[in-house]
């Protein structure tokens, strides 16, 4: 089947309650771990089937924020699914208190009972209200974004579509561009700040409840961390500002020599070179033509993976009104099948996210065919972003395919921009440290402490007489602070760990493609740091790792001449 024929039904929800109940009580009767194990297959089996009508439908609504039926099947899931949470948890507790959970960690791994405790430090039914109310404020604010309409120059743009013109080689055209698209967030500020405001204060609830001082530790037990807590990612961070920040900055004085500026103005920052930045060079066909071409070059394994996703057409990419803004990968279990979702617009965006999706697309699409264990199809979120940062540079022997003369002009771009983000991302996590520790904050509270940070990691930022941005609101336009907190750090840890991929494919590709594909096929069976290991990469909590990553990575900066570009 194409996804189209991809058939959805709405669970019935309560049929799903009895029939877990009857297969946990199998499972806590049992005098056999046969039993046992037949009871975590069906079980499994239950969980697949609802969330990958969950998948399904957020997928089709995510396509089309305007098609009623999918929105309705979405707010279904939103104000239902936490209910489900409870069934789930008590699996986990029976499994935590199995007579034969020695043979069961012989058989699946430890990894499965380090996330039922995780589970249950971060689940109580006492909680269900408020994990609805959080979802049905996250919808609201994608909503927000989706249907934005910017009036620019006589035409109406998205989120999506306004970006092109926002890296003109005209400085009036893209700070025109900028300035609209940053009015329609002004004239939403007061809503999406309303927001965020009742999620922060839905969430400290949900905190207190459970017994957590905040919500922070309540956070990393739902990104299920394991081996690493909040001193050690602030330690991380130190190693940013220490060694990454004035690279940073060093890189971004460069670029506004190299377009002719004293300084960059926040329009500015993704205009790269003089003569333009690198763009591909046709349609969004024949980019996924291109694609095809280089998936099947790459390695057997991408090539099979690439060819079903094109056969089953399991990928939306072309930005469109109505659709959400950027980009993301899902697992539609029951059909074992990845879909790719992203927003092109004809920059070059459109070829990294794509080469992105593909790594989390391609994990997934390994590791089901490696693991029937459905808790272990998605490894936590910074070892899933391992997976799709390494594509992005184990495709780079490819990039001609999409962009022709401009090749090296885009890895120096990308390389540059891979840098360049890494202060942001530590930025925005910090941001959320504080908002979390003080609850109590007011919308201008929080713009005001983004300013500071934004000075801390960010000091060459300028807004020039934007107002809405001069007052701290430019962290308003980045999803994850509303829909997974405390995600955002995922990133900069996975991308130090890419950085590694990088190097070590220039030295060795066939060795660390190796590495790579162990690594998608282990899936979530094993916590982020083991991961790591597994994958012959150093932690990126090690004290030196990021000054040795990126002083590779300079040297390969340094050694090109940017002004020829």
């Amino acid at each position: 089947m194409k996804f189209t024929e991809y058939k959805y039904e709405r669970p019935d929800l309560e049929s799903f309650k009895n029939q877990f109940q009857k297969q946990l009580q199998v499972f806590t009767e049992a005098t056999l771990i046969e039993h046992q194990i037949a009871a975590i297959e069906s079980i499994d089996a239950l969980r697949s089937e609802v969330d990958s009508m969950y998948s399904l439908a957020s997928v089709r609504h995510s396509i089309d924020t305007q098609d009623r039926f999918y929105e309705t099947e979405n707010n279904f899931f939103d104000n239902n699914y936490p209910e489900l949470n409870e069934y789930i948890n008590r699996y986990y507790r029976a499994l935590l208190d199995s007579k034969f959970r020695t043979a069961l960690e012989n058989k699946y791994g430890s990894q499965l009972f380090i996330i039922a405790d995780l589970r249950l430090k971060s689940f109580e039914p006492a909680i269900i209200d408020d994990l609805k109310e959080v979802n049905k404020l996250d919808s609201q604010y994608k909503k927000i974004k989706a249907q934005a309409k910017i009036e620019y120059r006589e035409n109406t743009y998205n989120l999506s579509s306004i970006s092109p013109l926002e890296l003109s080689e005209d400085r009036q055209v893209r700070k025109g561009a900028s300035e609209a698209k940053w009015s329609f967030y002004t004239k939403k500020a007061t809503e999406i700040e309303s927001i965020f405001h009742k999620m922060v204060q839905k969430r400290h609830k949900m905190a207190l409840t459970l017994g957590y001082k905040n919500y922070i530790e309540l956070g990393y037990a739902n990104m299920l961390r394991s081996d690493y807590n909040a001193e050690m990612v602030a330690n991380f961070r130190k190693q940013v500002q220490d060694y990454i920040v004035p690279i940073a900055v060093k890189l971004l004085k460069k670029q506004a020599k190299r377009i002719g500026l004293e300084k960059l103005n926040y329009y500015d920052e993704g205009f790269k070179f003089p003569s333009g930045n690198p763009t591909p060079k046709g349609s969004p066909t024949w980019l996924q033509e291109q694609a095809s071409t280089m998936y099947a070059k790459l390695s057997p394994e991408t090539d099979d993976f690439f060819q079903f996703m094109t056969q089953k057409n399991l990928m939306d990419l072309v930005a469109k009104d109505g659709k959400q803004t950027g980009g993301y990968c899902t697992f539609l279990n029951k059909f074992k099948a990845p879909f790719i979702f992203s927003n092109f617009n004809g920059t070059a965006h459109d070829i990294t996210v794509l080469t992105h999706e593909a790594g989390h697309a391609f994990q997934c699409y390994s590791t089901s065919r490696n693991i029937a264990m459905y808790d272990y199809i998605w490894p936590t979120y910074e070892a899933c972003e391992i997976h799709s940062m390494s594509m992005e540079f184990f495709t780079w022997p490819w990039m001609n395919l999409f962009f022709k003369e401009d090749t090296d002009k885009f890895k120096f771009a990308h390389l540059s921009d891979a840098i360049l983000f890494l202060p942001y991302g530590v930025a925005i996590d910090e941001f959320q440290h504080i908002v979390y520790e003080n609850p109590d904050m007011t919308p201008a509270e929080r713009n005001q402490a983004w300013l500071d940070v934004e000075q801390k990691y960010l000091p060459l930022r300028n807004y020039e007489d934007n107002q809405h941005l001069k007052e701290g609101r430019f962290w308003q336009r980045q999803s994850h602070l509303f829909g997974m907190p405390f995600y955002y750090i995922d990133y900069v840890l996975a991308q130090v760990c890419a950085f590694q991929f990088w190097k070590r494919n220039k030295e060795a590709p066939s060795e660390a493609w190796k590495d790579y594909i162990t690594l998608c096929k282990a899936g979530g069976s094993k916590s982020f740091l083991d991961l790591v290991q597994l994958a012959q990469l150093r932690s990126p909590f090690e004290t030196g790792c990021i000054a040795e990553v990126i002083t590779e990575i300079e040297n390969y900066l340094d050694g090109l001449d940017d002004s020829e570009f």
